[in-house]
């Protein structure tokens, strides 16, 4: 397996694996993050899906945007997927990235066929103290000033902060977090922050009548594990925990995680 296409769509970076011909498969990451963080769990299911992956805006390879807005971001998102005449899709988010893949859903519902999250967490009350050299990293008044001149081994110790199980993060990863501007970080924070603020994610899924899947550590080290279970409002759900798991199961456990999203992806509706 090996990446069929890479390129720039409506300012984004787009990464594609596996047989274009085969139902497809939309992975969106956290905030911070970028495509490279599904790198673990690309294989098992590139060799089923075509596997899409985004850079968000300002996020990775791909360009700024004007504004951060949640629901712009599935905007763009949504524009993209239209370019590539790709439909239905099931998305995935990884933390709040499953609020973009929501915020999709909710506008898309002829895009999105099925939808999984992976850490997202259900609204702001789930969100538990972080770590401090997390807080160090992106909260005033030290972020500011370690944000130019972090290193490699400080971005390492940020993510691995939030997981249970050692982990080891790739240099790709850890380059593209390096080029993601600190205001731009601070800003998708305050508007992700914002969009669960005004509607839970459950409610918003609840609305919505299509398949869902929630993957949460048992574990997680930024949102309450428990709160998992407000999920279970959403009809027909599936809520799973990954014992011992934190909150990046793609690099925790990449094995239950792809075998959870392959199961889910194979009831998802077809084109």
């Amino acid at each position: 397996m090996g990446n069929d296409d890479i390129r720039h769509v409506h300012g984004m970076h787009v990464v594609h694996d596996g047989p274009q011909q085969a139902p497809v498969l939309v992975l969106i990451h956290g905030s911070g993050d970028s495509s490279g963080s599904w790198s673990p769990v690309v294989p098992a299911l590139a060799d089923r899906y075509h596997v899409v992956r985004v850079d968000l805006p300002g996020h990775g390879r791909s360009l700024p945007a004007s504004s951060y807005d949640v629901p712009e971001q599935a905007g763009r998102l949504a524009a993209l997927l239209d370019g590539l005449g790709l439909r239905p899709v099931t998305v995935v988010g990884h933390s709040s990235g499953g609020y973009t893949a929501t915020a999709l859903a909710e506008q898309r519902p002829d895009l999105v066929g099925s939808l999984a999250l992976i850490s997202s967490g259900p609204g702001l009350d789930a969100l538990l103290p972080q770590p401090a050299v997390l807080r160090a990293l992106t909260a005033p008044p030290l972020g500011p000033l370690l944000w130019p001149i972090r290193s490699n081994a400080m971005l390492r110790r940020g993510m691995a902060s939030v997981c249970n199980r050692p982990v080891d993060i790739p240099d790709d990863v850890v380059a593209a977090a390096r080029r993601i501007g600190y205001r731009t970080f601070r800003t998708t924070l305050r508007r992700n922050a914002a969009y669960i603020a005004e509607r839970s994610v459950p409610e918003r899924l609840a609305a919505l009548g299509i398949p869902v899947l929630v993957v949460f550590g048992a574990a997680d080290r930024r949102w309450d594990p428990a709160s998992a279970h407000r999920y279970d409002a959403v009809p027909d759900a599936r809520v799973r925990h990954l014992p011992g798991v934190g909150h990046l199961p793609v690099f925790e456990a990449p094995e239950a995680t792809a075998e959870l999203l392959l199961d889910f992806a194979a009831t998802a509706p077809r084109p």
